[in-house]
């Protein structure tokens, strides 16, 4: 039986890891993956199991969490489309990974994986590089935490989701006001900023009262003035 050509209709295609192969090399990687829907709030891998699969993020967006001794969750980063799940050459996972909201990933056997990354070295590269960038925005984060103000932190975070949901939210005027959901709960925001959840109410209602968001009620968000909430995350 011919096996259902899963790249066919991949939504991140162009963006993910499998962009540096050409389509006779994506066959070899399209026999391995198999596409697999996770539900809000199930956990894909867990911290300190074996480290079995590496996985393209079709949609949603996923957490990393690590336990802190007193055993208290910490989000430490998030996963968005197109990006790399996993660690290939790794024994055991080093976070456990959660879906904030529903999601899908084409997975791979971690083996197998390796063992495609080893013979197209562009992709091994690509992976690289994406690794790389991942420890720099890491590093980035750990200053901002350390020296940003809770309004750079909270307007920071807001511009960066409305980044990542250009392509889900929506707009009534393509230069208008982009309206989207956050992927998070106020508390989760609280937790990745290092925030309290009462600062990170206190500073979305500042931003309302401004004028520079509005907040239709539930988890949406509109950004009615991009620019001042970009002044705002700027460190003054």
């Amino acid at each position: 039986m011919a096996h259902h050509d899963i790249c066919a209709d991949c939504a991140v295609r162009d963006q993910a890891l499998c962009s540096s192969l050409t389509d006779v090399e994506l066959q070899a990687l399209n026999t391995l993956g198999r596409r697999r829907k996770i539900a809000r709030g199930q956990t894909l891998i867990w911290a300190g199991d074996d480290s079995i699969i590496c996985a393209n993020l079709l949609s949603g967006v996923l957490k990393l969490v690590a336990a802190t001794p007193n055993g208290r969750e910490q989000i430490v980063g998030l996963l968005y489309p197109a990006d790399f799940v996993g660690q290939p050459y790794a024994g055991q996972a080093d976070f456990t990974i959660t879906a904030l909201t529903e999601s899908e990933l084409c997975i791979f056997p971690r083996d197998a994986f390796e063992r495609v990354l080893e013979d197209h070295a562009r992709m091994e590269r690509l992976l690289l590089q994406r690794t790389l960038a991942a420890l720099g925005i890491a590093r980035t984060r750990i200053l901002s935490l350390a020296r940003q103000s809770a309004q750079e932190k909270i307007a920071g975070f807001l511009l960066d989701m409305a980044l990542r949901a250009t392509a889900t939210g929506c707009r009534a005027t393509p230069d208008g006001p982009m309206t989207f959901d956050l992927p998070l709960t106020r508390g989760q925001i609280a937790d990745v900023l290092g925030l309290t959840i009462e600062t990170v109410s206190r500073q979305m209602t500042r931003l309302k009262t401004a004028g520079v968001i509005a907040l239709p009620g539930g988890r949406a968000i509109t950004i009615s003035d991009p620019d001042a909430l970009q002044g705002r995350a700027e460190a003054a």
